[in-house]
């Protein structure tokens, strides 16, 4: 037995020491003999149990084995030292890829004196050293005998570690893992605070040699933990919060916003918001609440989609605790280690989804006199195509915009903007970011509601110069955090353009005018709009004044003013001008300062057709134009009530034109085309829109029309039925004659003496053939002039004396060509003269039995060709008034001369006369009836141009 136990001690003895031994020659570079003494040291130990020691001869056997197969190694001071060798043995390398990581043993200790070159050693040690995978199994091996030891666990730490790094070099991270898995839960002695961080660094730079990451990022964190945990006196906030910032890499974290804009979040979004809360505790536990703001701003901006309700309400209610000390700013912080934190905009409070530029209203929006657009134009290339115009071409189209901003005018930009906080958002100095010209932004508040959807918000500024601007984004102050949010950042936006041309200033003008805003909105044409509505009720034929105020408001000098009409109505036939004015004492007051005040007046006349389809008196006779024995001395009057079977049974009927109790509706634009200033100069107006709403209500209708013969054959009576279609008492009257009292609903017929019309005299306007293209058409606007020629001379006006109300009715659209024939001066003028005196009237000329009377008949040619010769002979009778003329008076008239009367032919435009003379014997009254002689000439013309006046003549007793 005691030799049992001598043998056994000396095998012990002697492993012990070939283990010593290859130590020593593996210190001296001597690596073939550690190689040997090794593998002689585990046979002897393994033989007698000696685990400790055997785990030791096994270990240095495999980092002799390291040596062999990776000499080139990746050492240093460290032991994180670079690869610096460029090559390996050819039978290692075919073994395995060189590594450029971490080694186990410093090979800088080695020098090649000390590893015999001697080829003839490779066999002995190909046959002694290790496999690279035989390495991996005794370091297992090594590592379980070391750990049946309680004190041995700092070895077998050491062993772990070394196992890993030789993993590293194989690229075996799955294998390594398990090695360090193990070497977390060695249990040592009791460890200082600085051997724990130490600990847990050196486990975390492994993790990271193997490409575990988020492992190695998860004891990087423990590590930082560590340092201030509550058994340190002076925590080090430093040192953990440098060790956290290491950590970030490992969670796909970036402390840069801009990262979290591309594609999809990368990363595990719990731990990365719970790694962001101990970043801004750190940083306000080293005393730096700058910090702090930066990161919880980031933890908002990036981490938002994945917060709970609850925590954005903690987070935003942290954050202004944090700003209240020290506002949130757009400058980068840069740390003392080198490291720079960009700035967070807050471009998720509120969320963007829409940017637009506003045009300006259409009542300031400035528009470019033609001509000088059109030089302009002819500027630019030539050619109708060319690839590289096309390219800048939608370039400028995605960028630029169609329409001009003005220089000192107020302009705005529309966001559509989302709040997707679960409280009412706050947002506070919103503005905007422009750059190209000097702007004035005007900040606005806003208060969005909780989750709000998508909610419009107007940004405005004033352009203070003239050229190109772009809009790049907006500024907001949100938790008192100022922020700078670029379009170009903004995910998922929409935009239509952000760059448009700033004109010079013009000036801006504003209207006001006498008459009340209508409800009622004009619907215009395309591409106008209406700044002002009026409206106005009148009844037809009636005009009243429209007071216009115009003060510029603007900055600039009105310099230019043009105001042009354009009527909407088409249905309803207008007679005359529905609207005029007069601009020239307004135009002398100019230029208009800013701040004066301009007035004029425009009338307004609404003069519609006053003809009616209903005859509600009875006819005059068959053909409505003469009436044998009718009382020219006072109108004649018939009143009766509208006749109920007269409406129209038919309900459309009611509509059309001369409806009794239609109100029709005339619509108007006033254009008010300015100019004045900077803008001026370069060719820029503005056009403002007064829209007027005229609804006209019937006021009289002529039912009927007709004409009578009057005693003189230049005049006739011309007969009109007229209607009081309103509701109260009208009167009615023509020129130089009576009024006519009409009740409501009242109609009467009214008598007017009028000369006869030569229409030959209307001139015709010079394109008028031209401008017309057929004859009828031309006949209705020469029948249209007759109209207003008749109109203008009856001067018929109406008056409602309760409303005091007045106006003009008008017979325009009354006349029918047979009237108008009617009321038409013969062609052939015919006057009769009595010593001297006309004859065409009533009045019977006067004379003396026995003395002669001059007889002179004058004809004037109006015709536009000749005519004549004619032969007239005078018929002398007397009317006794019963229907009995006595034409045998012989004995009473004598002819001084023939009873005969030649005219010689007469030319167009010409006149020609023939006299003679009579001798009354009697005294009495007596009539001269003037007849033509029938021949082929007289035959050629109408009747109706032998209309001779009636010739009375009163024979009285010689004075004595």
């Amino acid at each position: 037995m005691l030799l049992g136990l001598k043998r056994h001690y000396k095998k012990r003895c002697q492993g012990r020491m070939r283990k010593h031994v290859g130590d020593l020659c593996l210190q001296a570079g001597m690596l073939q003999d550690a190689l040997v003494h090794y593998h002689m040291s585990v046979e002897l130990l393994r033989s007698v149990n000696d685990f400790l020691w055997l785990g030791a001869a096994l270990e240095g056997l495999c980092s002799a084995s390291v040596i062999y197969h990776y000499p080139g190694g990746t050492g240093g001071k460290t032991g994180t030292r670079r690869l610096q060798g460029s090559s390996l043995p050819s039978e290692a390398a075919n073994r395995h890829r060189p590594g450029a990581q971490e080694v186990l043993i410093d090979p800088g200790a080695l020098t090649t004196n000390g590893i015999n070159p001697d080829t003839s050693t490779e066999i002995g040690r190909a046959k002694n050293c290790l496999s690279p995978e035989d390495i991996i199994d005794k370091y297992k091996e090594a590592i379980s005998y070391y750990s049946k030891y309680k004190n041995a666990g700092v070895i077998e730490l050491e062993a772990c570690v070394k196992a890993v790094r030789v993993l590293a070099i194989q690229k075996r991270g799955m294998e390594a893992s398990e090695f360090l898995q193990n070497a977390v839960y060695i249990n040592l002695r009791q460890l200082s605070e600085e051997e724990k961080i130490q600990r847990y660094s050196i486990l975390s730079e492994l993790y990271e040699l193997i490409g575990f990451h988020r492992k190695s990022a998860f004891f990087k964190r423990v590590a930082a933990m560590q340092c201030v945990a509550p058994s340190i006196a002076e925590p080090g906030w430093r040192a953990c919060y440098k060790l956290l910032l290491e950590t970030l890499p490992g969670y796909s974290l970036s402390l840069d916003p801009k990262d979290f804009n591309k594609g999809t979040h990368r990363g595990w979004a719990a731990v990365q918001m719970r790694l962001l809360h101990e970043l801004v505790y750190a940083s306000r536990r080293m005393g730096n609440p700058a910090l702090s703001v930066r990161h919880l701003s980031f933890l908002l901006q990036t981490m938002l989609d994945f917060l709970s309700d609850q925590e954005k309400k903690d987070v935003t209610q942290s954050l202004e605790n944090y700003t209240a000390k020290c506002p949130g700013t757009m400058e980068p912080i840069t740390l003392p280690d080198g490291l720079t934190l960009p700035p967070v905009p807050f471009t998720k409070l509120p969320i963007v989804r829409c940017v637009k530029l506003l045009s300006l209203p259409t009542s300031l929006r400035p528009q470019k006199v033609k001509s000088l657009l059109g030089q302009s134009m002819s500027t630019k290339s030539p050619f109708i195509y060319s690839p590289i115009i096309a390219h800048n071409r939608g370039e400028e189209r995605n960028k630029k915009i169609d329409f001009q901003w003005v220089q000192g005018d107020v302009c705005e930009v529309q966001l559509m903007v989302y709040n997707p906080m679960p409280f009412e958002l706050r947002v506070e100095n919103m503005g905007l970011l422009t750059s190209g010209v000097e702007f004035e932004s005007l900040p606005a508040a806003l208060s969005l509601p909780a989750e709000s959807g998508l909610y419009p918000v107007t940004l405005v500024g004033v352009p203070q110069t003239t050229g190109m601007i772009t809009v790049n984004g907006y500024h907001t102050t949100v938790f008192g955090v100022f922020s700078d949010c670029l379009l170009d950042n903004l995910p998922g936006l929409k935009t239509s353009g952000s760059t448009v041309e700033v004109i010079p200033a013009l000036p801006r003008l504003q209207i006001s005018t006498s008459l009340p805003r209508s409800a009622r909105s004009l619907q215009p044409s395309a591409g106008d709009e209406i700044a002002t509505n009026v409206s106005v009720q009148l009844y037809n034929g009636e005009t009243q004044q429209l007071a216009v105020t115009l003060e510029n408001v603007g900055l600039e000098p009105l310099e230019q003013l043009e105001v042009t009409s354009k009527l909407l109505t088409t249905k309803e036939k207008l007679y005359g001008d529905f609207l005029s004015w007069k601009l020239e004492e307004t135009l002398a007051q100019f230029p208009l300062q800013p701040g004066k005040v301009a007035t004029f007046t425009i009338n307004i006349k609404a003069k519609l057709d006053f003809s009616c389809q209903e005859n509600l008196l009875q006819d005059l006779s068959d053909d409505g134009i003469s009436v044998s024995g009718f009382p020219l001395s006072s109108p004649f009057r018939q009143v009766v009530r509208p006749r109920v079977e007269s409406r129209p049974t038919n309900p459309s009927e009611g509509s059309k034109t001369g409806d009794l109790g239609h109100v029709k509706t005339l619509e108007a634009i006033l254009n008010f085309k300015y100019s004045g200033g900077p803008g001026h100069v370069e060719g820029y107006y503005r056009n403002l829109s007064l829209g007027l709403h005229v609804e006209v209500e019937p006021s009289v209708f002529f039912t009927r029309v007709s004409t009578l013969p009057a005693t003189s054959t230049r005049q006739c009576h011309l007969l009109l039925d007229v209607f009081n279609s309103t509701e109260h008492e009208l009167t009615i009257c023509a020129r130089n004659n009576s009024e006519l009292v009409l009740h409501a609903s009242e109609c009467q017929r009214m008598a007017i003496q009028v000369d006869k019309f030569n229409f030959e005299s209307v001139p015709e306007s010079p394109g008028e053939k031209g401008h017309f293209a057929n004859l009828k058409q031309l006949e209705e606007e020469r029948q249209e002039a007759r109209g207003l020629e008749i109109s203008s001379k009856l001067d018929i006006r109406w008056r409602i004396p309760s409303l005091k109300r007045s106006g003009e009715a008008s017979v325009e659209g009354l006349l029918n060509q047979l009237i108008l024939e009617h009321l038409q001066l013969a062609p052939l003028q015919w006057d009769v003269l009595v010593d001297g005196q006309p004859c065409d009237c009533e009045v019977a000329a006067a004379c003396q039995v026995g003395d002669p009377v001059r007889l002179e008949v004058r004809l004037t040619n109006r015709s536009p060709r000749s005519v004549g010769p004619f032969a007239l002979t005078v018929v002398p009778f007397q009317d006794h008034q019963n229907g009995v003329h006595n034409y045998d008076l012989h004995d009473v008239i004598s002819f001084v001369g023939s009873s005969t009367f030649y005219l010689d032919t007469v030319q167009p435009s010409g006149q020609s006369a023939c006299l003679g003379a009579l001798l009354f014997l009697y005294t009495g009254d007596f009539f001269l009836n003037i007849r033509f002689h029938e021949d082929c000439k007289s035959k050629e013309l109408p009747p109706s141009w032998f209309c001779l006046p009636s010739v009375h003549v009163r024979a009285l007793e010689a004075q004595a």
